[in-house]
């Protein structure tokens, strides 16, 4: 059986210049949010930041109802 693109897709977003794209912010002021762990989700993997579009929406508030 195969799984639908919606249980392989993590959409994750590498990177913390694209973190702040996502997150209409300037990517000074993300890379200090992500070191202060004001970004919950957001971890380091082999030293660059990565956090699921999901996980940002949930922080922000934009998650749709069910």
């Amino acid at each position: 059986m195969e799984a639908s693109p919606d249980e392989t897709d993590l959409s994750l977003i590498w990177g913390s210049p694209n973190i702040a794209r996502a997150i209409n912010r300037k990517p000074r002021i993300t890379a200090y949010m992500l070191e202060k762990g004001e970004i919950p989700g957001a971890t380091k993997v082999l030293g660059k930041w990565v956090i699921s579009r999901h996980k940002l929406r949930e922080k922000f508030g934009m998650t749709e109802a069910a």
